[in-house]
């Protein structure tokens, strides 16, 4: 009776626990995510040639000041002290970073820059002119390049003056592919400038209706779809003493590809991948600063694609010899090269994917990169030197955000998993824990919260494929539970990792307590796996996917806890042909999906992301018929809505507007629903009305 009477008492303490957990709702779930995520430091920051750091306040407006020696920290600066000095209206110190030991830079996030001495407590203001943009501030020369309209500006002086607006100097370039997120790099000492500059004659205009306005107006963009004509690219070098500007041009053909710019440290070359057209085929070109082409330092080819993401690293700025990704031998690897185009090394051969090179020591002699490691849903930093002897850091598996002490006895290292919340902490160079910094406290440890699941399958050519699988708070294995299959499943995106919640979101976890397993799987096409696994999509897009997908559809139906006759899938994006895909190639499969966003045809999509994947469609002519869902319309069985944001300017509303034509011609039903004025992704407050539209439409449907 003793026995029975502590379980019952057991069972009364854990029920009466589990009543105390609070709960969230949908809109809690979509506008709270960054307030319920793990606590993390601001803005942590090596102080140049020392061993102390700074960290910002919680509430971004005073920075403390510590060393790795010590458990006291000061307060080094406040913001209202920064403007009272300089006379600015900073809000917070978000956009600052050290330029020296004793300089300061600060930003509002791209209008105003400041440099302010800690020391003397003086400093400087460097403002973008009215109506600039993509502003690039050199702190060591206090040179200023930004862009107006389609024209490029270096202190108020005019470097491009091109009245056609059809030329465009200072921005990206390229729809943002091969890495791309800029169009101005400066040289080291800022005495040189380098951009892009497109010409975008031959692209059509693209029209995007303006409903704010009345009557509404047309915006025009250029959008340069699959097969047909592209911008046509420059690479400017704007001399700061003279003010001259030269060009360099392709050498492969007019519609190929500049990339990954480069000025070597010596600033008497500047180094240029070029990518042709079909994008089979790359050159790493070196040309010296009158744009003069001197030799080709790397040459690659694949009958697939070749795909540069990452400019030439040099770890010393007392050489020219740098450091080269590539994945010519399967996976990213790094290699030595010098600026002879000669003795090429081999640094890693790693059968795993080097994500980014971090940085290097002091000295140049070694060199320090994010990698996954085996398990490709971790984020690793590894060393190498320059001899090539490799050596794993960060030993806890997870993901790992990393900075090395200026002067190389310590590094940064924070950290978070499946387990782990995020720890930050100061580590020695031998992996031992220098200085503990901060362990988070889980803000979800107070609320109902599902568990989730990270876990493998087999795909059929043998691949692993990595899943997450969200489970409700009070799951009963005796029970049935409808499933939420969520994709995206494209190319250089892994949902999968070993963070904390592993990637989800908390919708997905607010629908799971709704009754709900939610499952995603990254299949093969999916982002760092290395060549051969990414590759099998190549001119046959959304086919080994939906193979992929539909293996983890049968595990679904495998498991005694799944109701198999209850299966939704919802994806935006490339997630969004893989929905529609599903329901329409895959019919009966799904009794609901969802697809926001959704690439139908592919020959209505951009150039560069199209034709590295799915080739022009005069040369693919079977793929692109394959893969062009208005072609499946009949096949839908269930409910199926389609969302498009008004404005999007990535996968534009025509996509979803001729699936639409091909259902009422085939007499049809499907819903749609837009987003007035958004672009590809719904953001802001109106996010929570997107979700609670999406998620409301599983529940009512999937029945």
């Amino acid at each position: 009776m003793r026995n029975l009477a502590l379980i019952i008492l057991c069972f009364v303490l854990t029920t009466q626990l589990h009543a105390q957990k609070k709960t969230f709702d949908l809109k809690e779930s979509v506008l709270k995510q960054r307030a319920l995520s793990p606590t993390r430091l601001n803005n942590f920051q090596w102080v140049p040639e020392t061993d102390q750091y700074t960290i910002c306040s919680a509430d971004w407006k005073s920075i403390q000041l510590s060393a790795v020696s010590s458990e006291k920290s000061t307060e080094l600066l406040t913001i209202d002290a920064l403007n009272q000095a300089l006379g600015t209206k900073f809000a917070h110190f978000a956009y600052s970073s050290w330029v020296s030991k004793d300089v300061l830079q600060v930003s509002d996030g791209g209008s105003v820059f400041a440099l302010y001495n800690v020391v003397t407590k003086t400093g400087s203001i460097h403002t973008v002119a009215e109506n600039g943009d993509n502003a690039h501030f050199h702190a060591a020369s206090k040179q200023l390049a930004y862009t107006i309209d389609n024209n490029l500006y270096v202190d108020g002086r005019a470097v491009t003056k091109n009245k056609d607006k059809n030329i465009v100097s200072g921005q990206t370039y390229a729809r943002s592919e091969f890495g791309i997120s800029e169009g101005i790099f400066w040289s080291n000492s800022g005495a040189l400038l380098a951009f892009y500059q497109k010409d975008e004659s031959a692209v059509h205009d693209y029209p995007l209706l303006d409903v704010n306005q009345v009557p509404g107006a047309v915006r025009f963009i250029k959008y340069p779809m699959a097969g047909q004509a592209s911008e046509k690219p420059k690479v400017g070098i704007y001399n700061v003493k003279t003010k001259k500007t030269v060009f360099i041009s392709p050498r492969s053909g007019a519609d190929s590809y500049l990339t990954n710019v480069t000025f070597t440290p010596s600033e008497k070359y500047i180094m240029v991948a070029e990518v042709n057209r079909d994008q089979n085929h790359m050159w790493l070109n070196l040309y010296d600063i009158k744009g003069i082409y001197i030799r080709t330092l790397w040459e690659e080819a694949n009958d697939k694609w070749v795909e540069p993401e990452h400019p030439a690293f040099f770890p010393s700025n007392n050489s020219d010899n740098f450091v080269w990704i590539s994945e010519k031998n399967g996976f990213n690897n790094l290699y030595r090269c010098d600026i002879k185009g000669e003795n090429i090394k081999a640094l890693t051969a790693n059968k795993f994917v080097c994500k980014s090179i971090i940085g290097a020591s002091e000295d140049g002699s070694k060199i320090y990169y994010a990698a996954t490691g085996p398990n490709p849903c971790n984020t690793l930093v590894y060393e190498v030197d320059l001899q090539g002897n490799n050596r794993l850091l960060t030993t806890q598996e997870g993901t790992h955000r990393f900075a090395l002490a200026p002067k190389g006895a310590y590094y940064y290292d924070a950290f978070s998993s499946l387990e782990v919340a995020n720890k930050e902490q100061i580590m020695t160079l031998n992996g031992k824990v220098a200085k503990p910094l901060h362990n988070a406290v889980d803000a979800l440890m107070d609320y109902e919260i599902g568990t989730t699941e990270i876990g493998t399958l087999k795909a059929t050519d043998g691949s692993a494929l990595y899943y997450r699988m969200i489970r409700p708070s009070n799951f009963d294995p005796s029970k049935k539970y409808p499933v939420l299959v969520y994709v995206y499943g494209g190319p250089h995106a892994q949902m999968v990792t070993n963070s904390w919640l592993a990637g989800a979101n908390l919708w997905m976890h607010w629908l799971a307590n709704q009754g709900y397993i939610v499952f995603t799987l990254d299949n093969r096409g999916s982002g760092e796996r290395g060549f051969a696994f990414e590759s099998q999509i190549h001119r046959q897009l959304g086919t080994v996917e939906m193979e992929d997908q539909l293996t983890g559809v049968n595990y679904l139906k495998s498991l005694s806890y799944v109701d198999a006759n209850r299966m939704a899938v919802h994806g935006w994006s490339f997630g969004g042909f893989m929905t529609t895909s599903l329901m329409l190639r895959q019919a009966g499969i799904f009794n609901v999906g969802v697809a926001g966003g959704p690439v139908i045809d592919w020959k209505l999509y951009e150039v560069m992301y199209g034709e590295r994947y799915m080739d022009r469609p005069e040369q693919n002519p079977d793929g692109y018929k394959n893969n062009a869902l208005t072609n499946y319309t009949k096949n839908l069985k269930g409910k199926l809505l389609l969302i498009h944001g008004t404005v999007d300017d990535v996968v534009v509303m025509q996509h979803n507007e001729v699936l639409l034509k091909s259902f009422i011609e085939n007499g049809v039903q499907a819903d749609y629903f837009v987003y007035p004025m958004h672009p590809h992704n719904v953001s802001g407050k109106d996010r929570a009305h997107l979700m609670e539209k999406i998620l409301l439409y599983i529940i009512e449907n999937n029945k």
